[in-house]
């Protein structure tokens, strides 16, 4: 059995070799078996030592032709390790040694510096941009700032305003709708009186409050009426803290008065059209004056049951005690007073205090006379079923602050009216029983927006508290509103224009604060916010509109100490790049600027000059260099023009440039520069600046002819331009003039020598072709030239110190050995 395996295996072996054999595309390879088993042992200890994964490996790269054992041998004679180690100390005698030391160190000390720089750079960078975005994320979140008595924010997200980069320059149209137009004529028409220094101007809320005449809403008029009624106080002193003089006893009693006599006008108006439209049921006669009116709307107020509970009778059929409030609610104590004599002889205490009450109806009432109203009061009329009755004494004798009279003050206007009207001034500094302050904080704080339904009625709301002073808050309520967010951004104005108006020490602050220092519960709003979230809209397509809108900053500071609107000119230069809009063009011949629109605006604090060069070094600092030298040039800073322009030219001198690359439009600029220069007085600038861009400039015409083939007028230009030398001769001085160079023109050194040496060998070429065609002989001394050209070139470029790219020297040299 064995026999027959062994011979079938013989068969297959000889049939194995046969096909071997007959295959004539591989050779055939002969190894005994010795051969075999050492390559197997060989092998089996490579896969030992190295494991599988480096067979796949050898067999993976083998397969693309490269020798991975050979590469490895390569790579552990590499060492990183010896590079930065500490170098050997070495005696002092040996001189080739030290110096080899001393440049191994000036490398080390180069590469650690500018590692560190790099770093340092780095991490600057990476800390201004975090800045950056955060102070972005912060502005948000104080524009989100609903209020100081409320602890949330509304961090609901708001479409980002357009990226400059995606916006045009100039808009085709107004982005100003016909009301927002209207009030910026006015804000136009006030800013020019201010400009001529005008003394005798209006005030703004008598313009403003024209625009709201000739607007179709009682409303917003209504809004207005209130604004010109409240401001309509005695002056306040400039330099005076607005929410300080407002604390002021004077001052208060003023606000007191207008408002309670915008709302006793505006009751009388009422009754008025509710006697007129029922004139045969009020029966008031053609008698003109307030008592009639009264009598005719009592009438009618009081038909039928009405008319239970009064107390002591009539007069003229009429129950007393509502004639008498309904007079004082009109404004008119004195028909008041006529209604309580025709009553007869059992009010003469009342009529002492009413008679009072018409010589200071800010003050208390004297003390005999207080002591007996309270005294009545306390005894008759606290348990009196008549409410006109309490609701009198109340007002004339403030004798029960803690009483609503909801019976009779049915509206927020008759609530907001008699409140105001019990708060008087007594003397001595005796402490009063309701203070303004304390109504104040009753309207803004206990009861608050949703009290009074703000939103369903936000003229109520804005009405209770500008009648009780509290100007910021109902500002900051209607910027919320898009409906009356533009006439709440102007009653702003309009208040700030006559010094009633607070704001926080800090632009930064929220759109509506609280000053730890005001008494409660004062706010102060911050107009630079409210300003510049209002006018965003349109500084771009409306940037004269906008500039004088920034006016009205123009006495605040940023947090650096700088005047706002100079700051918000920058950053509206920055956003909307046409600079000659804002600041003027200038004329290169004669030297003068043409008007820009911020020129109408300086005056001794404000210079567009000053605001064009702040403008200039934020575009050095964005990397915007060309923007940089049309405002440098127009804020006549010629230096940094200059300097710009080389550090650009630098960049781009020796590239072919296109219609609308940096380089085209360098060259365009450049006309205007040196038409500039060529007019201006030039001796206070630089002479190494002023040689280093007439070369530039010079060198922009010699790459143009290079890479135009106009190579003998590319010669020439470059020997005008006095860079490189051109012969022996010049040798000594070129290297000298490179001592003294800009860094600008030096690193335009490798491009300029790699173009002459693609000149001269063009040459050279040129001169041979003409030689193997039997050309004169004169040729010789041409190519001898260029011999010599060569050298004087080479030598130049290893005099300067100035170390050029490896390629530049090598295309030299190989240029050099070409010649020969």
């Amino acid at each position: 059995m064995a026999d027959d395996d062994f011979s079938k295996l013989l068969q297959q072996a000889e049939q194995l070799t046969t096909e071997i054999e007959g295959n004539e595309e591989l050779p055939r390879v002969e190894r005994s078996l010795g051969q075999v088993l050492e390559a197997s042992h060989e092998l089996y200890s490579r896969v030992i030592q190295s494991g599988a994964n480096d067979i796949q490996a050898h067999l993976l790269f083998g397969s693309k032709g490269i020798d991975l054992q050979q590469i490895s041998q390569k790579l552990e004679t590499l060492s990183s390790k010896r590079t930065f180690e500490p170098l050997q100390p070495i005696a002092d005698s040996d001189v080739e040694s030290f110096l080899k030391n001393e440049r191994e160190n000036a490398i080390l000390s180069l590469i650690d510096e500018v590692n560190k720089n790099s770093l340092q750079t780095t991490e600057d960078q990476k800390w201004e941009h975090m800045l950056s975005e955060w102070n972005k994320e912060k502005s948000k979140l104080m524009n989100a700032m609903i209020g100081p008595s409320q602890n949330w924010l509304d961090l609901k997200r708001t479409p980002e305003p357009p990226s400059i980069a995606d916006a045009p320059k100039k808009f085709g149209h107004s982005m100003l709708d016909n009301i927002e137009a209207a009030y910026a004529h006015q804000v136009h028409q006030y800013n020019k009186l201010v400009f001529q220094g005008s003394k005798s101007r209006t005030v703004l809320h008598q313009k403003f409050g024209q625009v709201a005449e000739d607007l179709n809403d009682m409303k917003v008029r209504e809004m207005w009426e209130i604004i010109k009624t409240m401001a309509n106080i005695p002056a306040l002193v400039r330099d005076e803290d607005p929410l300080k003089a407002r604390g002021n006893p004077a001052i208060q009693q003023s606000l007191i008065a207008q408002g309670k006599k915008y709302l006793e006008k505006r009751y009388k108006q009422y009754m008025s059209d509710v006697v007129r439209a029922n004139p045969a049921a009020a029966m008031r006669g053609g008698e003109p004056g307030t008592y009639p009116l009264v009598r005719g709307f009592v009438g009618l107020r009081f038909q039928g049951q009405n008319s239970q509970g009064l107390a002591d009778g009539v007069i003229d059929d009429r129950p007393l005690w509502p004639m008498i409030y309904y007079c004082l609610r009109s404004g008119d104590a004195i028909a008041a007073l006529h209604c309580l004599c025709k009553a007869g002889r059992d009010h003469e205490e009342f009529i002492s205090a009413l008679e009072e009450h018409i010589r200071s109806p800010e003050k208390a009432l004297s003390d005999k006379l207080q002591t007996a109203i309270n005294f009545q009061y306390r005894i008759q009329v606290r348990n009196s079923t008549d409410p006109y009755k309490r609701a009198v004494y109340c007002i004339i004798g403030s004798c029960d602050v803690s009483d609503e009279h909801s019976e009779v003050a049915r509206t927020a206007d008759d609530y907001l009216w008699l409140k105001l009207s019990i708060i008087k001034s007594r003397p001595n500094n005796e402490p009063e029983p309701f203070t303004y302050s304390d109504l104040q904080k009753l309207i803004l704080e206990e009861y608050g927006e949703t009290h009074y339904h703000a939103y369903e009625k936000p003229l109520v709301y804005f009405q209770v508290l500008t009648l009780t002073g509290q100007f910021e808050p109902a500002i900051e309520f209607l910027s919320r509103i898009p409906r009356y967010q533009v006439h709440g951004v102007h009653m702003a104005l309009a208040l700030h224009d006559v010094n009633m108006l607070g704001t926080p020490r800090n632009v930064q602050a929220p759109l509506l604060s609280v000053d730890t220092d005001d008494p409660n519960p004062l706010r102060r709003l911050n107009l630079a916010r409210l300003l510049l979230l209002y006018v965003r809209k349109f500084e771009l397509s409306d940037p004269s509109d906008a500039l004088h809108y920034y006016f009205f900053l123009r006495n605040l500071k940023d947090p650096s100490g700088k005047n706002l609107f100079m700051c918000c000119c920058t950053d509206l230069a920055l956003e909307s790049r046409d600079y000659e809009l804002l600041f003027g063009r200038m004329d290169p011949v004669t030297g003068l600027c043409s008007p820009g629109l911020l020129d109408q605006f300086n005056n001794p604090h404000i210079d567009s000059k000053v605001i064009a060069l702040n403008v200039a070094e934020q575009l050095v600092n964005k990397g915007l260099f060309e923007d940089a030298i049309t405002v440098y040039d127009i804020a006549g800073n010629m230096e940094k023009v200059l300097e710009l322009f080389c550090v650009l030219l630098a960049q781009v001198v020796n590239s072919g440039g296109g219609a609308t690359g940096l380089r085209q439009r360098l060259s365009l600029l450049a006309e205007h520069v040196s038409t500039r220069l060529r007019y201006a007085d030039t001796t206070a600038l630089p002479a190494a600046l002023m040689e280093a861009y007439t070369k530039l400039c010079k060198l922009m015409t010699f790459f143009d002819q290079f890479h135009n083939e106009n190579y003998e007028g590319a010669l020439e230009t470059l020997r005008e331009c006095e860079l490189v030398p051109l012969n022996a001769s010049e040798l000594e001085a070129r290297v000298s003039m490179s001592r003294s160079a800009r860094g600008e023109l030096l690193r335009s050194l490798p491009a300029v020598l790699r173009a002459v040496c693609t000149i001269l060998l063009a040459q050279r070429q040129r001169l041979r072709t003409a030689h193997a065609h039997n050309v004169p002989a004169h040729t010789n001394k041409q190519i001898e030239w260029l011999r010599e050209q060569a050298e004087v070139l080479n030598t130049f470029a290893g005099n300067i110190a100035y170390r050029m790219p490896g390629d530049t020297y090598s295309q030299l040299a190989q240029m050099q050995i070409l010649m020969h």
